[in-house]
């Protein structure tokens, strides 16, 4: 049996000259930007062109790209190694779909075609179900193999928010960080959501939810010192919260050394190289923050690994 993989996640610009068209792809999205396509478009073109000039000095910091294909590269590479080690009766080979840059589906379709795959496993790598993400990545693959006429046999992994060994691989990480420290706050950051998709039956916010609970209870700490919020808000609308940034000046106010967490992304990229890394270290030292780190994200940690492996 020969079974592609499909590894979906967000992508991000590989030139500072792409960020723009990165930036439009992201707003161009139905699922975030929920308007006819009329309105979309125009609407996308001139978000993309606002945010551009900060987002370029974003990717400055970067080196003038993202690595976060080159990192999603890295955990498909090490997951077809372990599916292929403990499944003598199969043969896998991942493939990497980025939603907002390349490689997009409508390329990657055509690789897959070429394989020839018994079944096709769709496997997002977000761990907890948003529209705005797994949902609009499954639809684009699903829409490109409809206009390629490409049928086979094809499983969705939707979500693993609670899978033991994403939970483990999370607990490893904070350890290593934790262990001997006092005095901190253990600050669960996960991306942001508009209220109104909650409202409208998103299970992303308790999905979130339910990880930080399991992370917890396997930590098994006394008094442990912690709190979920949520970071990247962008735009007028109310967004889930608390807020990391101001959970961070509050601890930083109140002498915590902060440990942050990274708990909806498994890669590393702006928003955790940037924006945890720089923008809000800058924000606890203002408000008098002394010691200040960050849990990486899980990237090919064994757990993680093994957690996909798994569940394919």
């Amino acid at each position: 049996m020969k079974k592609a993989i499909i590894l979906f996640n967000l992508g991000g610009p590989d030139k500072l000259k792409n960020v723009e068209p990165f930036l439009f792809n992201l707003f161009n999205d139905p699922a975030i930007l929920n308007l006819p396509s009329l309105l979309r478009y125009p609407l996308a073109k001139l978000i993309a062109n606002r945010r551009a000039p900060t987002a370029k000095k974003i990717y400055e910091e970067l080196g003038g790209s993202s690595p976060i294909l080159r990192l999603t590269e890295d955990q498909a590479s090490a997951l077809e190694l372990k599916l292929n080690q403990n499944d003598n009766l199969s043969e896998y080979k991942c493939f990497v779909v980025m939603r907002c840059w390349h490689p997009r589906a409508k390329n990657v379709v055509k690789k897959v075609i070429n394989y020839n795959p018994d079944e096709v496993i769709l496997m997002p790598l977000y761990p907890q179900y948003s529209a705005a993400t797994s949902g609009s990545s499954i639809k684009e693959w699903n829409d490109v193999c409809a206009t390629n006429n490409f049928k086979v046999k094809t499983s969705i992994i939707c979500c693993y928010p609670t899978d033991s060994n994403f939970i483990q691989a999370h607990k490893v990480e904070i350890l290593k960080k934790i262990q001997n420290l006092n005095n901190f706050k253990l600050i669960f950051s996960a991306h942001g959501l508009p209220e109104k998709n909650i409202k409208k039956g998103d299970p992303y916010q308790w999905q979130v939810e339910q990880t930080v609970d399991k992370i917890i209870k396997s930590l098994n700490f006394n008094d442990l010192d912690w709190v979920l919020s949520y970071q990247s808000r962008v735009g007028p609308l109310k967004w889930i919260g608390p807020s990391t940034e101001d959970i961070i000046v509050e601890n930083s106010k109140l002498g915590k050394h902060i440990v942050l967490v990274p708990i909806a992304f498994v890669s590393e990229h702006s928003e955790t190289l940037v924006e945890l890394d720089i923008e809000y270290k800058e924000l606890a030292d203002k408000n008098g923050c002394k010691n200040y780190s960050r849990v990486p994200a899980l990237g090919t940690n064994e757990n993680f690994i093994k957690a996909m492996s798994n569940l394919i």
